[in-house]
């Protein structure tokens, strides 16, 4: 059998202003049966087969039969009379008649209704047919939820689910509380996008840590549905960070702002770090060209720059300049582009023009030497001043001929050196006098 759709309420006009040549052509049931002339409105159901549509007057009905309240299963698109949840089903606007197969046209129906409710076409099911809280079974016809889940074939948790997002909505004016609903009737819905603020498919959202994921989730302008998701399923977080880069970044973005107040993942990862040869090699780069980098903007934004030797000297404005230009090239650059050969660049740049700087300076290169060698003095007499036995019980059980003949060089060593300066005294005290 087919059946014709009719246009939607606002586009046919009302019966008494409908003239006799605006029909609306209907295929003959098979039965025989006719519906007197006249007496049958356009519906935005479908008509049974022994209906038709007359062939004279029509008006835009609607209503429509009441839903099939026994089987709410969610997930499913489609409720037997869902249309009724907002009267007509047909499409916005003046549109033809189409001749399609009944479930066809029951389909688009049922999925025009479930489009503008969403969840409340389900959740009016339970909460017309539940009964509330606190009522006997002999006060009311409803069931109990275990027992309108037994008739739905689900399990009587999901049943309450849509209970409470419906009890949550009444509090808020949204839709009418239990007590006053009937079983089998109607009544206007709100929005689709609206139910979603009501509703949460999953029970771990009333723990402690699905409160902590909704709010975040509703920080971060998402739904809280869609992280309580994620948190449940590791496994398929773990897959879409190892096979898609975009998320693997948004991962890695979420981790380090949480391991800004998580010490305990600090620690933690920090440790894997150490652990893992690849890592280690990686964090010592970006070290390296983190420090590169810090040495330019020094420059940059001190104008005193260090020399090979370790002495602070103020900056020229050439090697000034230079730092600077290599500076806003390493800004300029996008979070994902790598900065390791920039940093270098730069650095080399500057390292050279520093010692281009030391050699043009006379007074500048003596004391670079001056400076450059206190430095080795310091590090050998820490170096020397460590070297004791104090800790040695018995010298024979670490005496090797090498030690000594090791120590005899560096005696003689320091006994060239001692000479040397004293040579230079006399002259260094002629000079100053």
């Amino acid at each position: 059998m087919t059946v014709a759709i009719a246009p939607s309420e606002a586009a046919v006009p009302p019966a008494e202003e409908t003239s006799g040549d605006e029909e609306f052509w209907v295929e003959p049931p098979a039965s025989g049966d006719v519906a007197p002339s006249g007496d049958v409105a356009a519906s935005s159901d479908v008509a049974p087969s022994s209906d038709v549509a007359p062939s004279g007057d029509a008006a835009a009905s609607g209503d429509a039969a009441p839903m099939d309240d026994s089987v709410p299963m969610e997930g499913s698109a489609s409720t037997e009379g869902s249309a009724s949840m907002e009267g007509s089903a047909s499409t916005e606007g003046s549109a033809p008649v189409l001749d399609v197969p009944e479930p066809v046209a029951r389909d688009a129906r049922e999925f025009g209704a479930y489009a503008r409710t969403g969840g409340w076409a389900f959740a009016l099911k339970v909460a017309r047919s539940v009964r509330p809280g606190g009522q006997s079974a002999e006060e009311t016809p409803k069931v109990s939820a275990k027992e309108f889940a037994s008739l739905a074939g689900c399990s009587a948790e999901r049943v309450m689910r849509y209970y409470k997002a419906w009890d949550k909505a009444a509090d808020d004016g949204m839709v009418p509380h239990f007590e006053v609903l009937v079983p089998g009737a109607d009544i206007e819905l709100p929005d689709a996008e609206v139910w979603l603020s009501y509703y949460t498919s999953r029970s771990s959202a009333a723990s402690e840590r699905g409160t902590a994921i909704a709010a975040a989730a509703q920080a971060e302008g998402i739904r809280p549905t869609k992280a309580l998701e994620v948190a449940e399923n590791p496994t398929a977080l773990r897959a879409a960070i190892l096979a898609d880069p975009s998320t693997a970044q948004a991962a890695r973005a979420a981790l380090l702002d949480r391991l800004k107040e998580d010490p305990a993942l600090q620690t933690e990862l920090a440790r894997d770090i150490a652990r893992t040869d690849e890592l280690k090699k990686a964090v010592a780069t970006e070290t390296r060209a983190a420090d590169r980098i810090g040495y330019v903007r020094q420059i940059v934004e001190n104008g005193q720059v260090k020399t090979p030797a370790g002495q602070t000297i103020d900056a020229p404005a050439e090697l000034r300049a230079e730092a600077e230009r290599h500076l806003s090239l390493i800004d300029e650059l996008d979070d994902d582009e790598e900065a390791g050969q920039w940093a270098t660049d730069a650095y080399d740049t500057v390292k050279d023009l520093v010692a281009q700087t030391v050699a043009a300076d006379p007074e500048l290169r003596l004391q670079e030497r001056r400076t450059k060698f206190y430095s080795s003095l310091q590090k050998a007499t820490r170096v020397f001043e460590e070297l004791t036995f104090d800790d040695v019980d018995d010298l024979d059980t670490i005496y090797e001929d090498d030690m000594l003949q090791r120590l005899e060089e560096l005696q003689q060593a320091i006994t060239m050196c001692i000479t040397t300066l004293r040579k230079a005294a006399p002259a260094a005290e002629s000079t100053e006098a």
